[in-house]
Order: structure tokens, then C-alpha cells, then sequence
């Protein structure tokens, strides 16, 4: 069972039964004007920073975000290998 974790501009409804319909759990906190706030996981939310400042740091190889690389193997090659370099940080 996966989870689905988005910030709060993917709160539609329909978004949510598309998720659930498919197996996953939202992880989707509401938004200020829905009537009946939806419930969510918030450890699991809060983890969505982690991955955010991942890609913060990774777009500072310019190699990375500019895509030199032209073939899926080569771009993907690459990319673990900036994974490893901000891992040794």
C-alpha cells in the first residue's frame, strides 16, 4: 500500500478518489475553505520537506537540471551519481 503525498493545491476531490480508487492513501492536507478538513498523516507529510530540499540541492549541478544528458540510461547514470555526492556531504 503507497501513499500519494502532495501539498495543498492538489486538495479536489476528485484528485482524492482518483488516489483511493487506485490503492493509495492521499496524503493531501485541506485547504482554509473546505467546510469538513479532511484528515491526513502528518509524520508522513512532514517527511515531503525532506524531498524537497533533495531536489533543492541536486539542482545545484547544473549538468542536472540543464539535462546534457540526452539518453534516459546516461541522465539517470548521472543523477545517482549526484545522489551519492550530496549523500557525502
Amino acid at each position: 500500500m503507497g501513499a500519494v503525498v502532495a501539498d495543498k493545491g492538489y486538495d479536489a476531490d476528485a484528485f482524492v478518489a482518483t488516489v483511493n480508487s487506485r490503492g493509495a492513501t492521499a496524503v493531501i492536507p485541506s485547504r482554509k475553505h473546505r467546510s469538513q478538513p479532511r484528515d491526513y498523516d502528518r509524520h508522513v507529510y512532514k517527511e515531503r520537506h525532506l524531498i524537497e530540499c533533495f531536489f533543492g540541492k541536486i539542482k545545484h549541478y547544473r549538468r542536472i537540471f540543464s539535462r546534457f544528458e540526452k539518453t534516459a540510461r546516461n541522465y539517470m547514470g548521472f543523477l545517482r551519481f549526484v545522489a551519492a555526492l550530496v549523500w557525502l556531504r
